[in-house]
């Protein structure tokens, strides 16, 4: 039988949840260098903003030329679900330092407090999962225009966040609050346009 892992210094003093991600971190990190992980993490990486902006934009532009309303409206609703989505969680990210697991699985040491402004090498910023919250965002902005894409778009961001585990680059409540976050800034997005269709459409 195998023996329990030792909980890092600073882990001890956590809250259940937290001890909870450090013990999943612990069994899964290990397998951060198998090649179908590594591989797996290279696609994920479409995932983070510069790709998902340039994805939203092309896709927008192809609309506008092709002339395909529902195109461009699926492209502009991509833009507006990340960017909402990356104000979010860059405003939790300036506010909060949290060890990455491969920090804390190389070092021996975890921690979740308020931002120091020390780190800048993004070590320290786990919390939330902006890929996981990029993919859910622009999964769902999708699947409104096109809901038969949902089932895709679902699995799609399904499989960036839970990469994000073996990859050790977040803890499982990291990728769950960047999953709420994206499903919260499309949602933002979709009430805001439903707004904007009302006001068009009453009289002056």
């Amino acid at each position: 039988m195998s023996k329990k892992k030792k909980l890092p210094e600073g882990a001890h003093r956590a809250s259940v949840i937290e001890r909870i991600d450090v013990r999943i971190a612990q069994q899964v990190g290990r397998l951060r260098d198998a090649m179908p992980v590594r591989v797996a993490a290279r696609i994920a990486a479409l995932a983070d903003q510069p790709p998902l902006f340039a994805a939203s934009a092309a896709t927008l532009a192809a609309g506008l030329v092709l002339r395909r309303p529902r195109l461009a409206r699926t492209g502009a609703r991509m833009l507006a679900s990340e960017y909402a989505a990356t104000l979010i969680k860059s405003a939790l990210k300036h506010r909060i330092d949290r060890t990455r697991p491969h920090k804390m699985l190389r070092d021996g040491r975890y921690a979740f407090r308020e931002a120091q402004g020390e780190e800048s090498d993004g070590s320290w910023s786990s919390f939330p999962s902006g890929h996981t919250a990029g993919a859910v965002a622009s999964g769902r902005a999708i699947a409104r225009e096109t809901p038969a894409a949902g089932p895709v778009t679902a699995a799609a961001a399904a499989g960036v966040a839970l990469v994000q585990l073996p990859d050790a680059k977040h803890f499982a409540s990291d990728v769950v609050a960047g999953a709420a976050i994206g499903w919260a800034a499309e949602a933002l997005v979709e009430a805001a346009a439903r707004i904007l269709i009302a006001a068009g459409r009453s009289p002056d």
